[in-house]
């Protein structure tokens, strides 16, 4: 679904991504993971053509982004959703507004249409009957659910999670991971993308695992191979004491 091929972005002196490869396959989820400042946030950028190489390509179903138009972009874009770390939702709008939003602004639905989505989009969440509610009075799980109803409100052949969990408590922790699970199920076709710094959640969620080291991939693989992997980062980010330069074996 998506290459990088040896994907460089330069800001001023400082390299963020050097010499990025990196495949996310089709109807997977894939968990790209690592620690603050490691890039993950910029090859999310990179993916939806918000940012353009310093060198190398990116590849989103078959199509160079960098060498899109802008109608193009638009076009690529309107294929991907996203949850944002904190559900990113307008205040003075109701739940129905929120996720209507999107439908609104960039496809031509009926109103019969668009509740009929919204409806699908809430069951798959868990949350019925909360249409009139405004984001103020819901919890921050709630919130979360929402958030990731609108993203899935225009059907999306991606959806993107930005360190879904950062910041929540371990309950809402694992409800949101299994709430991952279960809309990856639903929708079989989905590729999901997850920004985390949480091995936990890589382990429990991930059919890839992707760590960006140094603004490289120091190891992509299942679960398994990850639990298994010699590599010293690997194991110090297990251990949660990644520190200091380090070179990849």
């Amino acid at each position: 679904m998506i290459y990088f091929k040896n994907v460089s972005k330069i800001f001023g002196k400082k390299k963020v991504l050097d010499g990025l490869n990196l495949h996310i396959p089709k109807g997977q989820i894939t968990l790209i993971l690592g620690k603050s400042g490691e890039g993950k946030s910029v090859t999310i950028k990179h993916i939806m053509g918000l940012m353009q190489p310093s060198s190398g390509q990116v590849i989103v179903d078959g199509k160079d982004v960098g060498l899109m138009s802008n109608s193009e972009l638009r076009n690529m874009r309107s294929n991907f959703g996203m949850l944002f770390q904190h559900a990113a939702l307008f205040d003075s709008m109701t739940v129905l507004e929120n996720i209507m939003f999107p439908l609104k602004e960039h496809f031509h639905f009926s109103l019969p249409e668009m509740l009929d989505r919204v409806e699908d989009v809430l069951n798959q969440v868990g949350l019925q009957g909360i249409e009139d509610k405004l984001p103020g009075i819901l919890s921050t799980g709630e919130k979360k659910r929402v958030g990731l109803a609108r993203a899935l409100v225009t059907n999306p052949k991606v959806l993107l999670y930005d360190e879904p969990t950062t910041g929540m408590d371990p309950l809402v922790c694992e409800m949101i991971d299994n709430l991952i699970l279960k809309v990856s199920k639903l929708n079989p076709d989905l590729t999901s993308i997850v920004i985390s710094h949480d091995m936990k959640a890589a382990l429990a969620l991930a059919d890839k695992i992707v760590m960006i080291y140094n603004g490289k991939v120091a190891l992509a693989g299942t679960p398994g191979e990850f639990k298994t992997s010699k590599n010293p980062i690997i194991r110090q980010f297990f251990s949660g004491k990644v520190q200091g330069p380090m070179e990849f074996l």
